[in-house]
């Protein structure tokens, strides 16, 4: 009999074992859903901000691509230029441009700028726009030709020097039109000047170089919405942390 009460006692004991065993898994099972559920809502979060951004973005960079083809469709062909829908405008007639391995603006360009530059800051400027605007960008292209360039990495170095110097003298030249002296401050924060040498060459059908469309200057838009975006998917590669709060 003595034996049989000693077996039921460790029954009990060995189901008390089991049960604080169960609890302990309940309690687990039930953190790890509170856990998952908690990720679940952020990323549901985080995913409706980066659509509601992504259509504010796509909706602002399509207003202004039709405000700035409504202003320039007409002139563009006889600039030698052309408009992409990413808010590009592109200066592609490289007779046009400069003279030959400097960064001296030829009178033509001169001409053209007189006229694009302040049209172009009248509507980047607008109310529609104004404040959100990141960065307006000044790109100078050039081929991967230079002459008695004697390795590709010289040539390429040679032609990165060419286009910053042509890049600041377009900025220079037209951040001093007096067509856009009272937007002056407002493009000394925004408007920058940028050389990217033969980085991005434009190619032909057969996939040879063009290098006369290659040797181009660009005005690039850039919006804040950009950034913005940038800043949801850096968060997003941030580990997630939860604090526990006494």
């Amino acid at each position: 009999m003595l034996r049989n009460q000693e077996e039921e006692v460790l029954a009990d004991e060995e189901g008390a074992h089991w049960i604080s065993v169960s609890d302990l898994m309940a309690a687990l099972m039930m953190v790890f859903l509170l856990v998952s559920v908690v990720f679940m809502v952020i990323v549901q979060k985080e995913s409706e901000r980066m659509r509601e951004v992504a259509e504010i973005y796509l909706d602002l960079r399509q207003m202004l691509y039709q405000d700035l083809l409504d202003e320039f469709e007409e002139d563009l062909p006889r600039w030698g230029a052309k408009l992409t829908p990413d808010l590009v405008i592109s200066f592609q007639d490289s007779g046009v441009l400069f003279e030959v391995g400097s960064s001296q603006l030829r009178p033509a360009f001169e001409e053209i700028l007189n006229d694009f530059f302040p049209r172009y800051v009248r509507v980047i400027t607008s109310a529609n726009y104004r404040e959100d605007i990141e960065e307006v960008r000044i790109e100078g292209h050039t081929s991967r030709d230079w002459t008695n360039a004697r390795t590709p990495n010289e040539a390429y170095i040679n032609n990165m020097r060419l286009s910053q110097e042509r890049t600041r003298s377009s900025l220079e030249y037209v951040i001093n039109l007096a067509a856009v002296a009272k937007e002056q401050e407002w493009l000394k924060q925004y408007l920058t000047a940028n050389g990217l040498s033969s980085s991005q060459p434009i190619y032909t059908s057969d996939g040879i170089e063009n290098n006369e469309l290659s040797r181009r200057v660009e005005f690039r838009v850039r919006t804040d919405a950009d950034s913005r975006i940038r800043a949801i998917l850096e968060e997003q590669r941030q580990p997630l942390s939860l604090e526990v709060k006494e």
